[in-house]
């Protein structure tokens, strides 16, 4: 099973990419084909039409996304929306070429606020792309991480069962494929 782990913050020091390599991290001891793509680096061109000839990188991460079984994203909470940064590379994926992929989402917020909405939209996203969603979402609040790591175990726990349940979603997905 191919999984892409998605750090959707454009931030330098995001604190959804610390939560993120804390996903990548567990999905690589499962032994799965894993990528990590962190828009925090900031080597996503933007969108400018499909007639435009692109970075490496973007086309790397548009392949890995497409090629992917199972999308886990990770987004911060920006203006109650999720990154513009999320949405460009986005942008890049044909739909056509998607369907019945499997994603699990962790939002990220300053404060407890929004996250319903962030995660509803997301997951319309995701339909657009018929791809199909884990309804557990994992919330987190940036008081929850210091010196760049999760402060306790009962959220590194949570991301843990989001993992896990979203492969066994996946795994489920791709047995009545076959």
């Amino acid at each position: 099973m191919k999984i892409v782990v998605i750090s959707g913050s454009p931030r330098k020091n995001a604190v959804t990419q610390v939560m993120m390599k804390f996903v990548f991290d567990y999905v690589k001891t499962k032994n799965h084909d894993v990528k990590f793509i962190n828009l925090s680096e900031g080597k996503i061109d933007y969108y400018r039409g499909p007639d435009v000839e692109y970075n490496e990188t973007t086309k790397q991460a548009a392949k890995d996304i497409t090629e992917a079984d199972v999308w886990l994203i990770g987004s911060p909470i920006y203006n109650s929306f999720f990154s513009a940064a999320l949405k460009n590379l986005f942008e890049f994926i044909n739909y056509r070429s998607t369907a019945g992929k499997v994603s699990g989402l962790a939002i990220l917020a300053s404060g407890n606020i929004g996250f319903t909405d962030v995660q509803t939209v997301l997951t319309q996203l995701m339909s657009y792309f018929r791809v199909i969603t884990n309804p557990k979402a994992v919330y987190m609040t940036a008081d929850m991480f210091g010196e760049n790591k999760i402060i306790d175990s009962v959220n590194e726990t949570r991301l843990k069962e989001l993992v896990d349940e979203t492969l066994a979603l996946a795994n489920k997905v791709i047995a009545k494929k076959d």
